[in-house]
């Protein structure tokens, strides 16, 4: 199948081409969760939130398309081959957004600006990586897994949204879903000032190519593969603390899809730093920011394995096949970020 590389490096070299395109959105685009929401609530700003909207509709549309030529194969995905638990979609949101404002950033967040030199981001992203190991596979994970217990999905369930409403209106579900995409697309592009940032609109294009670029890549691989390589697309949390296992013991665990895509965004956000003039080395002078940071690393980090992906996981790439997860999850991360924001503002002004 391939040539010159290995499979596993093959599916890394993906993962690292949609990383850096990911990076370069984060550093020249602005392309943040956070900071999405912080202009919404603090500023009156909702350019920010509006790019988050049309990366999801293109995404969208752009997975549904490419999904029609056998490209993309949604049904073998795990956001929509495992049972969804409302639960945990709610609870494990709550818990990143609050997370991620405690700490200034979220998993994505965090590897663009280490790769900008914040080296209080390398931080939050050692802690959010063993944090969500500690979640997903070690200590806590029996307990994770007795609260917020998911199951293989019943084939006579729908897959998402597309599939319901393909199935209540006798309609595809290809059709259904780039429906739905040139939807959220129109109330994205819904605001005059919003048209007019051409930065903001094609940086919300190479986001939704980051993340469609995965999908195909990895259905491609798994289809005329040897392995049995799993199909997915960009999501910073399991991927984290993986990628900290390979730098210790790369030989054991072998290249991956998501390794290749958190070192794609530190790399993409080096060049997008250097481009603009930004990089500069920065470290946490202060012992109060300090431990909020590494408190909010940690919760970020379980409740991004609870809610079965991050901002960005269940945000971008679990919306682009709309899961039924990914709304849910998405509004409770708005809401524990509010919650955390408010929080750390009015600490503030006590102080």
């Amino acid at each position: 199948m391939i040539w010159f590389v290995s499979e596993a490096t093959f599916i890394a070299l993906i993962g690292f081409f949609g990383g850096i395109l990911l990076g370069l959105a984060a550093r020249i685009g602005r392309f943040c969760t956070l900071g999405a929401i912080e202009d919404f609530i603090y500023s009156s700003s909702e350019n920010r939130l509006r790019m988050w909207g049309l990366a999801i509709g293109l995404a969208i549309i752009g997975t549904f398309s490419f999904s029609s030529f056998g490209l993309i194969n949604i049904p073998e995905t795990h956001y929509v081959n495992n049972a969804w638990n409302p639960m945990a979609s709610i609870v494990g949101g709550l818990m990143f957004g609050y997370g991620m404002a405690l700490c200034g950033n979220c998993g994505y967040g965090a590897l663009a600006r280490l790769g900008g030199g914040d080296l209080r981001a390398f931080l939050i992203v050692i802690i959010m990586g063993i944090s969500t190991y500690i979640v997903m596979s070690g200590p806590l994970a029996p307990l994770r897994i007795m609260i917020f217990e998911v199951g293989l999905k019943d084939p006579d369930r729908a897959l998402g949204f597309a599939d319901t409403i393909a199935l209540y209106f006798r309609i595809s579900e290809t059709l259904a879903g780039i429906l739905i995409g040139m939807i959220i697309v129109v109330i994205a592009l819904a605001q005059r000032n919003f048209l007019k940032d051409f930065s903001s609109l094609f940086w919300s294009m190479v986001v939704a190519m980051a993340i469609i670029s995965g999908w195909i890549g990895t259905t491609w691989v798994s289809s005329n593969g040897f392995e049995p390589w799993r199909i997915g697309s960009h999501t910073f949390a399991a991927p984290v603390g993986e990628t900290i296992q390979y730098a210790m013991n790369g030989s054991a665990i072998g290249l991956s899809f998501g390794i290749g895509s958190v070192i794609g965004v530190i790399f993409g956000a080096f060049f997008g730093s250097v481009i603009k003039g930004h990089f500069r080395w920065e470290a946490c002078e202060d012992p109060r920011e300090l431990r909020r940071q590494i408190l909010g690393a940690a919760i970020m980090g379980a409740g991004a394995v609870i809610a079965v992906g991050c901002s960005v996981g269940q945000g971008l790439t679990a919306f682009s096949i709309l899961s039924f997860s990914a709304p849910i999850t998405l509004i409770a991360i708005y809401f524990g970020t509010r919650f955390g924001l408010k929080q750390l503002i009015e600490g503030l002004h006590r102080n």
